[in-house]
């Protein structure tokens, strides 16, 4: 049986990224990440852990990418 507590097997790099995203009249709009999600182990949900909570705009998630510098 295994330990619920031992969460080895849950990928610890976000599978999504949160972004703020406010639109500008004629602009494109402005993206701000404000924080991750992770999957749930049975598929059924998401952990949503955010670094600042937007007073206007919209959240978006998008699927997380590692960036090439």
């Amino acid at each position: 049986m295994s330990n619920p507590k031992n969460n080895d097997t849950a990928p610890k790099a976000p599978s999504h990224v949160a972004y703020q995203v406010r639109d500008r009249e004629g602009q494109k709009g402005f993206w701000t990440r404000i924080g991750s999600v992770w999957p749930h182990a049975d598929g059924k949900g998401f952990n949503i852990q955010l670094d600042v909570v937007p007073l206007d705009g919209r959240i978006t998630l998008r699927v997380a990418t590692e960036k090439k510098a």
